[in-house]
């Protein structure tokens, strides 16, 4: 596929990196293009959501989407462009989702707009959903041990652990792109065995 002329040394360099990925297989073109916009997708999703946590979850998803649809891409424009709006719409959606379900705990029968909105205690779960909880957790830890060991080591060391992803570089003597790469496919494993293991949550 002809490459736009417009676009710039990086532009170009990423498009090889994407070649690498798709004609090879190659690992460590996805981490090299996680490790060059990772901390910029992340602080975008950051000012958009002003939550660290879910900031962190949607930069990991904006890349799961892109390499999953990374046939798609053409380079008539930059890889980045395509990504952050893959990360733009996947943030706005998610936003809407929470802000529905914000207006659904809050919007309470003779609630005023000067009334304080409605906040559930963390601990204030019933045995009931403590149990589930609990089944949950421990149907984790079962799924977790069908995962091949370096994607079990690095899903127990970020979730069970958590460990930031410079202590896991350090714990694994790995590179820090290489670790988000292999964590997001750890991620992605997990999803595929849990959501087979549904009926049973």
């Amino acid at each position: 596929m002809e490459i736009n002329a417009n676009l710039t040394e990086k532009g170009r360099r990423d498009y090889k990196l994407i070649r690498k990925a798709l004609d090879d297989g190659d690992q460590d073109a996805y981490a090299q293009l996680l490790h060059h916009y990772y901390d910029g997708l992340y602080f975008m999703m950051l000012k958009m959501t002003q939550n660290p946590h879910d900031a962190e979850d949607l930069a990991i998803e904006a890349f799961g989407k892109a390499f999953k649809s990374l046939h798609q891409y053409t380079p008539e424009y930059a890889f980045s462009t395509w990504l952050f709006k893959i990360a733009t719409n996947n943030c706005i959606d998610f936003m809407r989702t929470r802000n529905k379900t914000a207006r659904a705990i809050n919007g309470l029968p003779g609630q005023t707009e000067d009334d304080q909105p409605t906040r559930i205690p963390a601990g204030s779960l019933d045995p009931e959903e403590q149990f589930i909880r609990s089944q949950k957790i421990e149907l984790m830890h079962q799924v977790v041990e069908k995962l091949k060991p370096h994607y079990k080591k690095l899903i127990e060391l970020r979730y069970f652990k958590e460990y930031s992803y410079e202590e896991i570089t350090k714990e694994l003597d790995l590179p820090l792109g290489t670790v988000k790469a292999q964590l997001f496919r750890a991620r992605e494993f997990l999803y595929n065995i849990l959501k087979n293991a549904k009926e049973r949550i």
